[in-house]
């Protein structure tokens, strides 16, 4: 509910300051530079990491603003948002007039929400793209290349009216989630790694019945599998390997709105699984009572998790306080979470359902209180070049890593100034999700995470991707009934699979049920058939429920 308030106070904005968003040529930008400095604001997510850096200024804040100024006369300044309110923060940033230049965020239903409210005088409150990207193409170079061509320049393009509100960036590794589990305790116990579902069940139920052997004295405190409120996310594999082999992109389009699969036909079996083993005992009991990471993160660190699904490398992440390492110095240097790729679908396959490298992740827009369109897309194209992305992802020689024999980027472990707040540096980066070394890449993701072994990061990042499948992109333009549901879509899905997870098996089809009829009467069918509308409209696709 909160942000859908901070919309309609965005829309009061709008409509009050009657902000002019009319495409002009700058004639101050001449032979690529402007004749006098140009300013402008862009958004930086804050983490609040334990031991990091200012997001607004470190020693990566000073190159991108050595750089702008140096090459175009630009001044940088980065204005502090919230990672995990980032939604709710940049909506009050717009209604206070005060939004960052250069915004971004994960979800596009945000941006066009922003464009679709128009002031009195028809403007949008995002800034149309499509005039800029024609007139100053030229100048954007890095991005088109990043993005793998022109074509990916107009992702977002509305087939009806043109428009252009946003710009991708690119997934440069599409790898996602991945199963973790504890080997040291699968060897105390004579077990091997799970390579079925079946045996990853059998793995949970013999470190519950082992508590006292694998644990002593601190038995009580045995977690055999691990989760968190995003039920979704961290659950994907098991949800997805329920989901019929043979389903075709339209149908994946249709119940495609929300990017954990909730819809899509199937899935409740996944959470069937799952509410099963909360009711045998093998699911973190506490898990609904923490809506961030830092409770269980401990558990893991203290050696009393047996296993966990996450982003595939969320157990080597932030250098020597990761998760591996606290572990192997609280329990021992055997101690360590490995990955396993074991949930098959019906065709004996470990399906996952990734992103394309264009169009699942950050949109990058421009609101329509800036008034430097021209220096903020200089600013895109800047950090998209080959060489800045190197360097913030790699930093200097000598001080952040070492070039091995092979050509590869040996990271080193980052202290002081030097400290990245986010893996790979993304949050600067924000047109570049993952590393993007060209033909070095491969050998460096190995060895970006120190005291992590190499052969277990390259199987993790595998596994990640291993059977993935892109589903098409079906450009039909603006969905209005997903820009109508603000987050409160999200929100019902998770109270609706928390609720399912921990009801009682007899109970658990009457839970799941009857939330899921509340999230279809909040919006949710809405959407599924406006989807079904468009894709007859756009593509000739008749889709039958």
């Amino acid at each position: 509910m909160k942000r859908i308030l901070s919309l309609v106070l965005v829309l009061a904005l709008i409509a009050s300051l009657g902000i002019s968003t009319a495409f002009a040529a700058d004639d101050g930008f001449v032979d690529g530079k402007f004749t006098e400095t140009r300013k402008i604001t862009v958004e930086i997510y804050n983490r609040n990491n334990d031991g990091g850096t200012d997001p607004t200024n470190n020693v990566w804040t000073e190159y991108l603003k050595k750089g702008m100024l140096e090459k175009y006369n630009v001044e940088v300044e980065y204005v502090s948002v919230g990672r995990w309110t980032e939604t709710d923060d940049i909506a009050q940033l717009m209604a206070d007039k005060q939004a960052p230049d250069i915004s971004y965020t994960y979800g596009a239903n945000t941006i066009i929400s922003y464009a679709n409210m128009k002031d009195e005088n028809g403007n949008p409150g995002v800034i149309d793209l499509a005039p800029y990207l024609e007139e100053y193409k030229d100048y954007i170079g890095n991005v088109i290349n990043l993005l793998g061509g022109e074509d990916n320049l107009y992702y977002d393009k509305d087939p009806a009216t043109g428009a252009v509100w946003m710009i991708e960036g690119i997934r440069a590794d599409t790898s996602r989630i991945t199963t973790f589990i504890r080997k040291d305790w699968l060897d105390t116990l004579g077990l091997a790694l799970p390579t079925t579902e079946e045996e990853f069940y059998n793995a949970l139920v013999a470190f519950r019945d082992n508590a006292d052997k694998l644990l002593g004295e601190n038995a009580d405190k045995m977690i055999p599998y691990t989760t968190s409120t995003d039920i979704g996310w961290r659950n994907d594999l098991m949800s997805i390997s329920k989901v019929a082999e043979d389903i075709d992109d339209a149908t994946l389009f249709v119940y495609g709105y929300d990017d954990r699969h909730l819809l899509v036909p199937g899935y409740k079996e996944g959470i069937r699984v799952l509410n099963k083993w909360y009711n045998e005992g093998l699911v973190w009991k506490d898990f609904g009572l923490y809506t961030d990471s830092t409770v269980e993160d401990d558990n893991m660190k203290a050696g009393y998790v047996g296993a966990f699904m996450h982003n595939w490398d969320y157990p080597f992440r932030n250098g020597e306080d990761c998760i591996n390492l606290n572990l192997q110095r609280n329990v021992g240097e055997n101690a360590m979470f490995v990955p396993i790729d074991c949930f098959q679908n019906d065709a004996g396959i470990t399906r996952k359902y990734l992103g394309a490298a264009v169009g699942s992740d950050r949109k990058i827009f421009l609101p329509s209180t800036n008034k430097e369109p021209v220096a903020s897309l200089l600013y895109i194209d800047f950090i998209s070049s080959p060489e800045t992305i190197k360097f913030l992802q790699t930093g200097e020689e000598g001080v952040n890593f070492t070039m091995t024999e092979d050509g590869a980027y040996q990271i080193l472990p980052a202290t002081g100034e030097w400290v990245k707040n986010s893996g790979n540096n993304i949050d600067y980066t924000m047109t570049c999700n993952g590393l993007y070394l060209g033909e070095a890449t491969g050998a460096t993701t190995a060895l970006s995470y120190p005291g992590i072994p190499a052969e277990i990061v390259i199987q993790a990042n595998e596994f990640g991707k291993n059977n993935g499948r892109y589903p098409a992109h079906y450009n039909v333009g603006t969905i209005e009934a997903e820009t109508d549901v603000g987050s409160s879509l999200t929100a019902k899905r998770d109270e609706l699979l928390t609720k399912a997870v921990t009801a009682s098996v007899e109970e658990f089809d009457a839970v799941y049920d009857s939330n899921m009829e509340d999230y279809m009467n909040m919006g949710g069918q809405d959407i599924i058939d406006e989807r079904i509308e468009k894709l007859q409209e756009v593509y000739g696709i008749a889709f039958e429920k």
